[in-house]
């Protein structure tokens, strides 16, 4: 254990989030207590990240101990020795993960301030303090950077806010969220499915497609390093926000209703987050307010685990996602009804099937012997600061089940992210309503929190508690 002092880790308020100030007080190195040193490598679809990090927030009104959950993440790191591990670059170039239990991060910090209702109308930080300051996917290969960085802070009064950050090349969302789940699980001394590491077992699944439109379709192309380059500074020149926003359960009740009665008699289905997918991306498409004959493209996120069923080990744990990509111009986003693009967001979820998965894996997997996969991008990664929305459905995650010894979280935060972005949650209640974090462009997220467009995004219920029309809503 060491012991340190920070400066208090607070950020320049904004008009979207609270900064909290907090300072850290003690800092624990965490270990499994074992290590097999075996290499890790990284699959191609875990090289598409880059070794940034993701980081994931969870609020909760009784306090959390420090020493018991230090205890049971150790016991939790044994069934992933990943996370305890190092980064390493192959000599093919692609990377590796040293599994030589090096250690986690955990931090322990202190704030002045009372815990608060924190959520979509009271945002903060993801990971309160200098963490996510202190990350750079320029400091992590090859170097003695933790792979999996926790901080508990401690709120005057009670009350305990849990920023948790694992580097993206390792797992995708959804298994971080697993991961958090089984901490849990362990936390409380429950039993949980054993995760499998063996990316040689989705490498293995990798066949080119015999059919030319799925080939056509792929969602990922090889470039040049300079087109990479000009195109991750185009995307980095834009400053984003993210606004949070709930959908209740009846209003999603009453958006479905209109959509199907759209489609009645034509036998097609769609889901209630189809419906809500399509309604943001024709509110987004609005506030745009671009020509008509523009090009309004919708990527959409999609985890390959489920499509490719039993083909995977059972709890398979890596990097599993695809996206696929539905496009048409302004005008037509604007005057389509709404049921007719929810099928095109269904459709656009159905295009990925197991024989384009395997296609992609095949693709990827030959970038990566080829010691290449850092010129691998979205084919839409061009388009996605102007002209794209990505969406990315978190709503089936349990995210309100993270329960370490002190009830279940009333909140979680979700980070701003460097592209346009929809992301749909749970709602802490799980009533079937839906939080929604808009990550958008600083000019357009200011704009959805105006009387106008908050009355238009939820022209099928009520405004959010707190937002009154004629008004933009304040942040304390």
């Amino acid at each position: 254990m060491t012991k340190t002092v920070t400066k208090p880790g607070t950020t320049a308020e904004t008009p979207f989030r609270r900064a909290v100030e907090s300072r850290e007080e003690r800092s624990f190195l965490v270990r499994a207590g074992r290590a097999d040193h075996t290499r890790v490598r990284l699959s191609g679809y875990d090289l598409l990240t880059g070794p940034w990090y993701t980081p994931l927030t969870f609020f909760y009104r009784q306090t959390l101990d420090g020493a018991e959950l230090r205890a049971s993440l150790a016991r939790t790191l044994r069934h992933y020795p990943p996370l305890a591990g190092r980064l390493t670059r192959d000599r093919s170039g692609g990377l590796s993960v040293l599994c030589n239990d090096a250690g986690v991060r955990f931090t322990e910090a202190v704030s002045a301030e009372p815990m608060r209702e924190y959520g979509p109308g009271l945002r903060t930080e993801p990971v309160i303090g200098n963490l996510l300051r202190e990350v750079s996917a320029f400091r992590v290969v090859d170097r003695d950077t933790p792979l999996l960085k926790v901080r508990l802070t401690q709120m005057r009064g009670g009350g305990s806010i849990l920023g948790v950050m694992i580097n993206h090349s390792l797992a995708d969302g959804g298994n971080t969220v697993a991961f958090l789940e089984n901490w849990s699980r362990e936390h409380r001394g429950l039993s949980y499915p054993e995760p499998s590491h063996d990316r040689g077992a989705l490498d293995a699944l990798g066949r080119k497609s015999a059919d030319p439109v799925t080939v056509a379709s792929r969602a990922f192309i090889g470039v040049s390093r300079l087109r990479l380059l000009t195109t991750n500074i185009k995307a980095g020149l834009h400053k984003l926000a993210t606004v949070a926003t709930r959908f209740e359960a009846a209003e999603l009740a009453a958006m479905k209703r209109a959509a199907l009665d759209q489609l009645a008699g034509d036998g097609s289905w769609v889901s209630t987050n189809d419906v809500l997918t399509a309604h943001l991306w024709q509110v987004f498409g609005e506030l745009r307010d671009r020509s008509d004959d523009a090009a309004e493209w919708l990527g959409m996120i999609v985890g390959a685990q489920s499509r490719l069923g039993a083909e995977l080990p059972a709890g398979y744990w890596g990097n599993c996602v695809s996206n696929s990509w539905t496009g048409t111009t302004t005008a037509r986003l604007r005057t389509r009804p709404l049921g007719r693009v929810a099928q095109d967001v269904r459709a656009c979820l159905d295009a990925n099937t197991a024989d384009k998965l395997r296609d992609e894996i095949a693709f990827l997997g030959s970038y990566r012997r080829a010691g290449v996969s850092r010129h691998v991008m979205s084919v839409r990664a061009p388009d996605v600061s102007d002209t794209a929305l990505t969406v990315n459905n978190w709503s089936q995650f349990p995210l309100y089940d993270i329960d370490l010894g002190a009830g279940k979280p009333f909140w979680y935060e979700f980070p701003d992210l460097p592209v346009p972005t929809v992301h749909i949650a749970p709602t802490p209640t799980g009533d079937g309503g839906r939080d929604v974090y808009l990550c958008l462009q600083r000019e357009h997220a200011a704009m959805v929190r105006e009387p106008h467009w908050l009355e238009r995004l939820h022209a099928y219920g009520k405004l959010p508690e707190g937002a009154v029309p004629g008004a933009v809503p304040a942040v304390e």
